[in-house]
């Protein structure tokens, strides 16, 4: 199974003010991305940058 196929199996939940939450979103949309992608995107860049 390669990395990009790997099953996920674990969660981050957070809480944030709906409008932004909304307005990311839809953003999202837009752009023709999922939020989910976005923040996984990040997540791999900040563990990148900060040697993790």
């Amino acid at each position: 199974m390669t990395k990009s196929k790997a099953k996920k199996d674990s969660q981050l939940i957070l809480r944030l003010d709906k409008e932004e939450r909304d307005a990311f979103v839809e953003l999202c949309k837009e752009l023709d991305t999922s939020a989910a992608r976005e923040i996984r995107g990040f997540i791999r860049k900040f563990l990148k940058k900060n040697g993790s």
